[in-house]
């Protein structure tokens, strides 16, 4: 008999005792039924979950998903021992903590509305999707670090690189820049300036979804080591098509990191946090769990690929 299970029974024990029944022998769930119906009358002390765990040496376990959490560092809890690393405040660190959730239990959608079947989400951004296909894996990416940059002022940093390798800047694109297309050649040609609204800014992001992928987000991007990783970084595989999943938070202990992933995928879907496959009631990635192949719920990066990108300078 194991030292919890000892532990049960001396404290249903002493309960049974105080409540007349004298039956030491029962399982804990008819001791649990039992204490409730005649502790009420007898004054006897019902035995906690907290009183068990403290008779047996082992620790109550609380779960790290909060249902009530609005935002990511609310909903998810780090893990015992574990403290998020240090982020200045107006940091895409803070910006993603603080990014708000939507309802616990909500299921990732479509673009178009339609319920995702299949469940790799603890927990989904309540971030603007659009009702076009466009917003993909990299596309979710590239929006977390425009919004963050928009939401500090800095509009003029906004720029992202096509598949050809035209740079699509916000600041051009609010001074009246089109872009031309033609085959394989990008340009940009004058038309009317434009006011920073939020119509404007999901019009730019549309144009940069069109042409951007995880091509383009890999070229902006340079390796990094995974003992250096923080948020915003990327698992990253260049392809049509290819995939990447951001690395939304970071928590660590005694030096080593565990952190959140989040994607978004084809079709255009809601930007979710993962599960992690090895322990479905922790969704943090540890630092020694990571080896190549390195597994997500619905990709499996084959090689080597954790980057950082250029966006912030």
């Amino acid at each position: 008999m194991t030292r919890k299970r000892i532990a049960i029974f001396l404290l249903a024990g002493l309960c049974l005792s105080a409540c007349g029944t004298g039956r030491s022998q029962a399982e804990p769930e008819t001791i649990r039924e039992m204490s409730r119906e005649t502790g009420a009358e007898t004054g006897a002390e019902i035995p906690t979950q907290e009183a068990v765990a403290a008779a047996s040496d082992e620790p109550v376990v609380d779960p790290l998903v909060i249902s009530t959490g609005e935002t990511l560092a609310e909903r998810i809890r780090t893990p015992e021992g574990y403290e998020r690393i240090p982020a200045e405040s107006g940091s895409l660190t803070d910006f993603l903590r603080n990014y708000p959730m939507k309802e616990d239990g909500s299921p990732v959608c479509y673009y178009d509305g339609r319920q995702k079947t299949a469940s790799a989400q603890v927990a989904v951004f309540d971030m603007y999707l659009g009702e076009r296909d466009l917003q993909q894996c990299a596309d979710s990416v590239m929006r977390v670090y425009a919004e963050y940059l928009r939401a500090g002022g800095r509009q003029d940093e906004i720029a992202f690189h096509f598949v050809s390798g035209f740079l699509c800047d916000y600041r051009t694109y609010l001074a009246g820049g089109r872009v031309k297309v033609n085959g394989n050649q990008v340009s940009w040609v004058s038309g009317t300036v434009r006011e920073d609204t939020d119509e404007t800014f999901e019009a730019y992001l549309n144009t940069v979804f069109n042409y951007a992928s995880t091509i383009s987000l890999a070229a902006e991007s340079e390796p990094v080591a995974l003992a250096e990783v923080q948020p915003g970084d990327i698992f990253i595989k260049a392809g049509s098509p290819g995939h990447v999943v951001m690395v939304a938070d970071v928590c660590e202990k005694d030096g080593k990191k565990a952190m959140l992933l989040a994607q978004g995928y084809m079709p255009a879907q809601d930007f979710h946090v993962l599960k992690n496959n090895l322990h479905e009631e922790d969704p943090w990635y540890y630092e020694d769990e990571i080896s190549y192949s390195f597994s997500t719920p619905e990709y499996v990066f084959s090689e080597e690929c954790l980057k950082r990108p250029g966006y912030l300078r």
